[in-house]
């Protein structure tokens, strides 16, 4: 049977609703449940394992979660493993911190094996962490048996798809230029860069041309580390250079620019006289120059230095470009593409090496000034200043990154870059942009992708390579290593184990394995087959892959979505996923990302401790599309709470009525003959707001399925049905009117409690577990166990909707009109008058008058014919006097001074069907007035959208007696509350008013005040003693009135 709740506590719900899914294992029977059903293959998105869960992955598991709920109460067998990311960067580093360390050759000190053991030791602590925040959340995936990536058979799914790379010619190792970070001494891959604002030099330096004395070509740049290493410039083809000889302090030089930067150049310098010696095309130029700095770095006179055409330089600063291919990109395509030698003079910890001559040993951030100070010594530094700019940073240790020429192993994807693009058209995309325009935008855009890291904590690559003849030789899982090498099973396939496995080459020599380990994008890419177990099983790959969904943040374009359509491509020429949702970041309130540093962070566990989880669940999902970037505010979030609240309250409500005249729904089979319209109205509202969810959702409109949820709880539900039903609520138990209401009031709570299912998956639960299996034993166990809630088409009347939204609007006019004359809503009104301007609201009035009556708490309402004026109407007749003057001249005054006297009725009338009025000897015409209606004192008067609302507030004797006694039943009731009696507690009640007149008024509705504040005695009068278990002292309407209230204690008999 039907039970009483407490006030809404939402922790309490939470904390409640995650035990009993435990107790029962709730997901486990849900995914058993619907094991026949149409498969649906999600693959998650899997986070680092390095510390606690932040609002941006709370948000993502959040929409995961609904989104597989939704599907799950549809019928699919979902599988859905959880996924964690345990590899990489991410974990070193913080491994390293928690070690105190600084560099690699820390952990070289410290022991590969030794780190490694505890960069697994931090993942799997972590991931125990994390999975606890996410269930707290609510948060429903396979945490019991997660993919990850540092096992073993998941390490063999990157081996074995490496293989298939290495097996179509799509492996190789190569000499490119990189993102390298200094400090963790590894290539990054470009969706690792994180650019924020760096301070860096902003310098013109004057390359001086071989065999012609006092000549430069000019160049600027904000690296000037980088110009030990500098072998060619740069300029456009198809620009216009110009040869100037310049003068400054008495000394003459001849300079070569861009002609349209020469102005600035001229500035930065300092030159006030010039002469434009020559002009000549880019294209045209051919020059040779000295190195700058050759004497200081000898490798450099092994060098000739030249100007190249690229139409990658720009009209900016000289318009002469400085090319270093070994610490550039676009130089290095240009070294390639010229056979300029790719010269790096730089290490991995981004020291200078012995081919830096001079500077060999300094690194390279401090060695800009060093090289500053030396070109000034040589008179070859034109100007020199500061620039604030966006520069890379490796997104783990937040260092600089700089540009390294190194030997890396790459996996051609720009060969399958068509097919990809291609690829990209038959996925579907939400929003669809995402996939269209974003996405392949990067795709279009991608070079080679670099997949190996000089790191330690990683899969190892499982290439060996000859130590004599250099062959190579790919291991696709650990049984083919073991085999190929000759060894029992392998205890672990990270470092050091296999880099301890030699094989021997058909040449007769040892091989050896390449010390790198994959770029952990490449370990996710993989993610939707390994977690299929393939290759080792193709049962499930066959039955299940691709993946039908997956969805992650908008940066994953450059990351995941692309990782894993190249290893797709790559293993099985499609994409591995067939639909994605692309979801935006969190910010804070002012649109800024949250940081430490910036002290704006908020945790998700600090909104649920406030408001709990479901708050924090519905506000993410409703405050904007799933695409667009989530400004965080906590009065939104305190909306959301509110709004559950008042779902609680509105569940609340019925349940002690219900439980004292025993009702029972299932004893309810047909629908009741007694339904009232607006029972009929909410019942059909329902069925369009499931229509309105499920259309939603359907596509991934998560916003557009939350929101009218919340609208439905507040507007429809609280603020209309309710206050429509509660006074009927307290009729005689078996009143068919009143389990009408019942009836309609537990259909709409028991569909609401499976229509928010998906997205408030708590609260949906505790109401669900009162509201039907207290009911009947043999339901569902859990709401989570229904079946997704389809439109009742018996219910549905979209012609009764649109009457009722017309009413509401009425009776919203009606109390703006009533505040007008500060007449509260607890008074009765005379009269509503409502004059409407078409045939469809006179309908909605004639059919639901008995609603508009008791919503505006109107003794009568009018209804006028449709375009029709009030005949109560004053009219107010308004001269015109650019029509009278020239009328009338100097009669005009009179004229207009009359016009404002006169019966404005008259005039109108006598126009409207004559064209003119007679004005003694005047005669007025239709343009020399107008009119205006004029309302009289006791009537206010609001516009809707249609028509018009008079509401009519003369005082009647028994309009003051009810509005007293209801002032009177508000006060003692308010005392009921606060005694904390319940609904069928009868009381005693002494009221005394001093007021003998509206002492009088107020007797003439004892009865009725007796029964509605469930009085057993009620005494009132103007003077006796007002004792009891709650005595109060009240001003109604400026009247003084003190109270009593006391529980009634049956007599013993």
């Amino acid at each position: 049977m039907l039970k009483e709740a407490s006030q809404y506590d939402a922790k309490l719900i939470d904390q409640e609703i995650q035990k009993f899914w435990d107790e029962i294992d709730a997901y486990s029977k849900v995914r058993e449940l619907r094991k026949n059903g149409k498969k649906f293959f999600f693959v998650d998105g899997p986070p680092y394992t390095t510390g606690r869960i932040h609002l941006g992955t709370a948000w993502n598991k959040i929409i995961k979660d609904s989104i597989l709920r939704y599907k799950s109460m549809n019928g699919f067998h979902v599988l859905d493993r959880a996924g964690w990311d345990m590899h990489g960067l991410p974990i070193e580093v913080k491994v390293e911190g928690v070690l105190g360390f600084k560099s690699k050759k820390d952990i070289e000190k410290y022991g590969v094996g030794n780190f490694v053991a505890k960069c697994k030791e931090f993942a799997l602590t972590h991931r125990d962490e994390m999975t606890a925040q996410f269930k707290n959340l609510g948060v429903w995936l396979n945490w019991k048996d997660p993919y990850m990536t540092l096992r073993d058979e998941y390490i063999e799914a990157a081996w074995w798809t490496l293989k298939q790379a290495h097996e179509k010619n799509l492996l190789e190792k190569g000499l490119r230029v990189v993102n390298w970070c200094p400090r963790c001494e590894t290539a990054i891959a470009d969706s690792e860069v994180e650019y924020a604002d760096e301070t860096d030099p902003s310098v013109y330096i004057k390359f001086p041309l071989k065999n012609e004395e006092n000549t430069f070509i000019v160049i600027w740049t904000t690296t000037p580390w980088t110009i030990p290493a500098n072998i060619a410039v740069a300029v456009h083809p198809s620009f216009e250079y110009v040869k100037i000889r310049v003068v400054k302090d008495g000394k003459e030089e001849i300079l070569i620019m861009a002609e349209a930067l020469m102005a600035n150049v001229l500035k930065q310098g300092r030159y006030k006289d010039y002469e434009v010696l020559e002009t000549v095309l880019g294209e045209d130029i051919e020059l040779e120059y000295m190195h700058p700095l050759g004497d200081k770095v000898p490798k450099q006179k092994e060098f000739k230095h030249n100007v190249f055409m690229a139409d990658f330089v720009t009209a900016e600063n000289t318009g002469c470009v400085h090319i270093a291919p070994g610490h550039g990109i676009d130089d290095f395509e240009l070294g390639m593409k010229n056979n300029l030698p790719i010269f790096c003079p730089v290490g991995p910890d981004g020291r200078y090496t012995e081919e830096a001559g001079e500077y060999r040993g300094m690194h390279v951030r401090e060695a800009n000034t060093v090289v500053l100070d030396d070109l000034t010594d040589r008179n070859l530094l034109l100007a020199s200043g500061k620039i604030s700019h966006r520069y890379g940073h490796c997104w783990r240790c937040k260092t600089p990154i700089i540009f390294l020429a190194t030997e890396q192993w790459f996996l051609k994807v720009t060969d399958l870059k068509e097919k990809m693009l291609d690829e990209i058209s038959k996925v579907k995309w939400y929003p669809e942009w995402a996939g269209s325009a974003r996405f392949a935008d990067w795709v279009a855009g991608s070079r080679d992708w670099c997949i190996s890291r000089q790191r330690y904590w990683g899969i190892p690559i499982p290439v060996w390579i000859c130590e004599s003849c250099g062959e190579k030789e790919g291991m696709g899982t650990r049984f083919e290593l073991e085999k190929r090498a000759g060894v029992p099973k392998l205890p672990d396939l990270h470092r050091p184990n296999v880099d301890n496995i030699h094989i021997k080459c058909k040449c007769g020599a040892r091989m050896s394995r390449v010390p790198d380990v994959f770029d952990v994008w490449f370990d996710s890419a993989v993610a939707s087959w390994a977690t299929l177990n393939y290759p080792h099983e193709d049962k499930a790959f066959k039955e299940w892959w691709p993946a039908d969904f997956i969805t992650e943040g908008h940066d994953q374009t450059r990351g995941w979505f692309y990782s894993q359509l190249g290893a797709g491509m790559i293993a099985f020429g499609k994409a591995p996923y067939k639909s994605v949702l692309m979801h935006g970041f969190t910010l804070d309130t002012e649109g800024k990302k949250m940081s430490k540093s910036l002290g704006n962070v908020v945790s998700p566990e600090e909104v649920v401790a406030k408001v709990g989880a479901e708050a924090l669940r519905f506000y993410v999902l409703s405050q904007n599309a799933p695409w667009e970037d989530l400004k965080f505010s906590w009065d939104e979030v305190g909306n959301v709470h509110r709004m559950l609240n008042i779902l609680w309250n509105v569940y609340r409500f019925p349940l002690p009525y219900m439980i004292i005249d025993n009702f029972d729904p299932q004893a309810m089979k047909e629908i009741p003959e007694a339904l009232r319209p607006e029972d009929k109205w909410i019942l059909s509202r329902i069925q369009t707001l499931i229509k309105q969810v499920d259309d939603a959702i359907s596509e991934y409109n998560l916003h557009k399925a939350t929101r009218p949820i919340s609208e439905f709880i507040l507007e429809d539900l609280s603020r209309w049905y309710i206050q429509l039903i509660r006074p009927r609520t307290w009729r005689e138990a078996n009143d068919p009117d009143k389990l009408a209401a019942y009836y309609t009031l537990y259909e709409v709570l028991v569909t609401l409690t499976k229509l928010i299912a998906p997205f408030a998956p708590h609260i949906s639960e505790e109401m669900y577990r009162n509201l039907v299996r207290n009911v009947d034993p043999d339901a569902p166990l859990s709401v989570h166990m229904c079946e997704w809630v389809v439109p009742n088409e018996e219910f549905i009347d979209t012609g009764l909707e649109m009457q009722m939204s017309v009413i509401r609007e009425i009776v919203e006019a009606s109390s703006n009109a009533r505040q007008k004359l500060k007449r509260k809503l607890r008074w009765p009104v005379k009269r509503i008058v409502v004059a409407p301007r078409n045939d469809e609201v006179a309908g909605a009035v004639k059919s639901l008058g008995s609603v508009l009556k008791e919503q505006t708490n109107a003794k009568e309402i009018v209804l006028l014919a449709a375009g029709e004026t009030w005949n109560e109407l004053g009219v107010e007749v308004v001269p015109g006097p650019a029509a009278i003057g020239p009328a009338f001249k100097k009669e005009a005054g009179r004229v207009i001074a009359e016009l404002k006297k006169a019966d404005g009725r008259k005039v109108k009338q006598a126009i409207k069907e004559a064209g003119s009025f007679g004005l003694g000897n005047w005669t007025i015409t239709e343009d020399m007035v107008s009119f205006r209606d004029t309302i009289p004192p006791a009537i206010a008067q609001a516009a809707f959208s249609a028509g018009d609302v008079y509401v009519d507030t003369e005082l009647t004797s028994e309009i003051e007696s009810e509005g007293y006694a209801r002032e009177v039943i508000r006060r003692i009731q308010d005392m009921r509350k606060e005694l904390d009696l319940a609904v069928e507690e009868e009381i005693d009640a002494l009221v005394e008013i001093r007021d003998a007149k509206v002492l009088e008024l107020v007797l003439r509705l004892k009865d009725f005040i007796a029964g509605e504040i469930r009085a057993k005695s009620l005494v009132m009068d103007r003077d006796i003693e007002v004792k009891g278990g709650l005595v109060k002292d009240w001003d109604v309407e400026d009247v003084k009135m003190k109270m009593a209230v006391s529980r009634n204690v049956p007599s013993a008999i």
